[in-house]
């Protein structure tokens, strides 16, 4: 989904807009909330790593290509955590209950049983289409 500061996917995302920036910022730290509700140390911890990162990145040239490269690289994170990282909890009974939320993406495990038995990294299948 295409924000109002992304045009198309793919695109080069221009950071030169201080507000882009901190929109950006706070999308990430709602989708940590999102993700890591209820586990609150691993919910301080991808904060403290997402603020960490901002801040190193700050002194990036505004509208440079390393700019708009790192916020097309959290809003690449955003969906990843709203979609893909759900969070278990072990029950009494030895059984995990998942926490799967509104945004959580379902499928009938097609695609990964496409990949079963594969030693391909993430790297490698990145941007494939299953």
């Amino acid at each position: 989904m295409a924000t109002r500061f992304a045009r198309a996917a793919g695109s080069a995302v221009k950071a030169d807009n201080r507000t882009a920036v901190l929109y950006t910022y706070r999308r990430l730290l709602r989708a940590t909330y999102t993700a890591f509700k209820g586990d609150t140390p691993t919910l301080h911890a991808s904060r403290k790593f997402a603020r960490d990162q901002f801040r190193a990145s700050k002194d990036l040239q505004s509208g440079s290509e390393e700019a708009g490269a790192a916020v097309q690289h959290v809003q690449g994170v955003i969906t990843i955590l709203r979609q893909n990282v759900v969070q278990g909890e072990l029950q009494s009974n030895g059984n995990h209950k998942l926490h799967i939320h509104d945004h959580t993406e379902r499928g009938d495990n097609a695609s990964a049983k496409k990949l079963q038995g594969s030693t391909k990294s993430f790297k490698e299948i990145k941007g494939s289409v299953f």
